[in-house]
């Protein structure tokens, strides 16, 4: 995949050749360099930094016998045997049988013109590349690339391995390969700028990034195409190396120019904190008392605080954040806990208020109107609200703060960038920026966390509450549906709750709400002597509170939902859980779900219903949710199964979009990379802006973004 490039900004020819735009090269005007653009190449370096997708072996004609089902080849014969074929859903098509002798393949053509027809007869030699495949029987080449053979001239074969490129409407192959190959041949005059200095490079035994570059763009015949495809080259493994290199070192540039910056410290006394938690109505875990002391040691320096908390479902982030709060509190600062979603931003609101002086709370979302967003906006700008909660509406314009020092963001996720920015400049008092907090209830692996997130320290809440069981997963088909049905039933007969989710494959909000009113009647009817609540997106927030709230109180027994209960629903009498069509949702939104349960001492459930039959990648997915409970294994899986570009969200800059490294694949060269990224930060500092803009472009990089 590519990455964003950097637009040059002067195409002068004073500039060294591999920073001026492409249109110095032949071939290429406005309107192909617009065209270019789409593919991320600006300058002639870009092009260079294009690499292949995969390649093609066209350096030797291989025997016909040789060939095997889904594999490439160059092959050459004479045709024994032509036939038009009608009927079948293609209407016609044009079939020859090609002899090399040993051996018979025949060549298929569902789209051909009377020429063809007339050139392809017996007797005609021919040279074909194609993916050879078994058809009833026979092995076959569907449109293969050809041409025709005279008697006695010869006909030379590729010199190196034929370049496969990511390309776009109006950027073919045969451009991008000319292209390519007028900026390699102006290579033997202007040599490349290693920004990598050799004693990095040294340990590893890699070519030079000339080299490297030369034969990833033509492999020579006696390359390995086994070791290009998997990406296990000497020269991938170059070009692997220091793009990952790039992109970590553009995550410690911010690091350094965040540590440079002012924060008010914030401290907590031994004395202030032992009240507080002897107050709570429960035991901290040993890994919530280690993650809070991280925190506080972080809030008392003068510089700003940047972590990123991670825990699985119900490990405990939120009175981890209140410590935090406390801190600023303590300190007579204010602190903003930022929500995606009013549900969630009451379910904080309503902790906080247990936790601390009610009226020193506030809940800001965007249903607040007139007087009552007055009264609120004036609490916050006067600072006698000192813990303010809220949706995006917190990083409206009219909302100013006062003593702003904290700022936390949960689910940090759902937000983009320049939200999470506005809210931090906000706080921007006195040349001081807040410090903050930045939760996540979905685990993120190693690998992504030190490629995406290394700007930041981070901590890991790895363990559940005292008197907490981890939930039992069953996987059921449609078929026993009844058999789901009365499981409800006798759980809620025996005084538990449960929760229903509907998914729809239809990205329509209007369509998930019909299905789940739809769905919430026909479990009336089926269980009549139950009490059953509905909750989705349509609703106005005060029929969403009402209906959370009428369930955590007991007066409904089932509550019919669509995944907008995925966070900040919290019931802990509610002990089962059905998804439907589980099948249709990903691994991190399944075990989010699954999080509403459990939070209880009660021993869990949840059912996952699909319908019939099951892809293999969903059958893979159900069968994880059901083999662990272990958001970080579960983590770990999904990115494995989604890359790091889905797993991170749409919202997230960037979003590891790499030109040849992998984060999955290339996890073991990340320890490596940190130390060298150090190692230039520390005595090569020069090379590193030009590194970035090799691979990144301008593309900024905010960290957790």
């Amino acid at each position: 995949m590519t990455s964003p490039a950097s637009k040059p900004t002067d195409s002068s020819a004073d500039q060294p050749f591999e920073h001026q735009s492409v249109e110095v090269l032949k071939g290429v005007g406005p309107s192909v360099a617009a065209k270019l653009e789409k593919l991320g190449i600006h300058r002639v370096q870009d092009l260079l930094f294009h690499l292949p997708l995969r390649y093609e072996d066209r350096t030797r004609v291989v025997p016909i016998s040789s060939l095997k089902h889904g594999s490439q080849g160059v092959i050459e014969g004479t045709i024994t045997r032509t036939e038009v074929r009608y009927g079948g859903r293609s209407g016609r098509s044009l079939l020859c049988d090609l002899s090399d002798g040993p051996a018979t393949l025949l060549l298929r053509f569902f789209y051909f013109n009377a020429s063809q027809q007339a050139n392809l007869v017996e007797g005609v030699r021919l040279r074909c590349y194609g993916e050879a495949r078994f058809h009833r029987h026979r092995l076959e080449m569907v449109h293969p690339e050809y041409r025709r053979l005279l008697d006695g001239q010869p006909a030379p074969v590729e010199e190196t391995m034929t370049p496969v490129y990511a390309k776009t409407e109006g950027v073919h192959q045969t451009l991008l390969r000319s292209l390519i190959d007028q900026v390699l041949h102006r290579l033997d005059i202007e040599q490349l700028r290693e920004y990598v200095p050799a004693e990095t490079l040294a340990p590893y035994g890699f070519p030079g990034l000339q080299q490297a570059i030369r034969v990833l763009h033509h492999p020579p015949p006696e390359t390995s195409l086994n070791l290009l495809q998997q990406c296990e080259h000497p020269a991938q493994q170059r070009m692997i190396f220091e793009e990952l290199l790039a992109h970590q070192l553009s995550l410690m540039q911010l690091r350094q120019r965040v540590q440079k910056q002012r924060a008010v410290p914030l401290s907590l006394t031994a004395k202030r904190r032992k009240a507080f938690e002897q107050a709570l109505a429960f035991e901290l875990t040993s890994a919530q008392r280690v993650v809070i002391d991280e925190i506080l040691n972080d809030l008392a320096k003068p510089s700003p605080m940047m972590r990123l908390l991670q825990g699985d479902v119900g490990s405990g982030k939120t009175v981890v954040a209140a410590h935090a709060a406390l801190a600023a509190v303590s300190g007579d600062k204010q602190a903003a806990i930022m929500a995606p979603t009013e549900i969630l931003a009451e379910q904080l609101y309503s902790n906080f208020c247990d936790w601390f002086p009610p009226e020193s709370c506030v809940m800001l979302t965007g249903k607040d109107k007139g007087g009552i967003r007055g009264r609120k906006l004036d609490a916050i700008g006067s600072a006698e609200a000192h813990i303010v909660i809220g949706t995006h509406a917190l990083f409206q314009q009219d909302v100013e703060f006062n003593r702003l020092a904290l700022v936390v963001i949960d689910e940090q996720h759902r937000f983009g960038v320049h939200q999470r920015l506005a809210l931090k400049d906000k706080g921007q008092t006195d040349a001081c920026i807040p410090h903050q907090l930045i939760m996540t209830a979905t685990p993120i692996p190693r690998s992504l966390a030190m490629t995406a997130y290394a700007d930041l320290d981070y901590s890991v809440l790895d363990a559940l509450p005292s008197g907490r069981k981890p939930v039992s997963t069953v996987v059921v088909p449609e078929q026993r549906r009844q058999e789901v049905l009365d499981r409800v039933a006798k759980a809620c007969a025996a005084g538990e709750q449960a929760y229903w989710v509907c998914t729809l494959v239809e990205e329509s909000e209007a369509l998930q709400c019909q299905a789940a009113e739809a769905t919430a009647a026909a479990l009336q009817r089926a269980l009549p002597n139950l009490n059953v609540g509905l909750i989705h997106g349509r609703m106005n927030q005060e029929q969403k509170n009402s209906s959370v709230e009428r369930f955590r109180q007991g007066a409904v027994n089932l509550l019919v939902a669509t995944t907008v209960i995925e966070v900040g629903v919290d019931v802990p009498n509610a002990s089962l859980m059905v998804i439907e069509n589980a099948e249709r949702l990903g691994l991190a939104q399944l075990h989010q779900l699954r999080g509403r349960v459990g939070r209880g001492t009660r021993q869990s459930a949840c059912v996952l219903l699909y319908s019939s039959p099951l892809s293999e990648r969903s059958r893979q997915r159900l069968a994880i949710l059901r083999e662990t409970s272990n958001g970080f294994a579960i983590a770990q899986k999904d990115l494995e199964m989604r890359g790091p570009g889905e797993v991170l969200g749409t919202r997230q800059t960037g979003l590891m979009q790499m030109h040849i490294a992998d984060i999955v694949r290339d996890e073991h060269w990340l320890t490596e990379v940190s130390a060298a990224s150090r190692h230039l930060l520390q005595n090569h500092p020069e090379n590193i802006r030009p590194l970035i803009r090799r691979w990144l472009g301008h593309a900024e990089r905010y960290g957790v973004v």
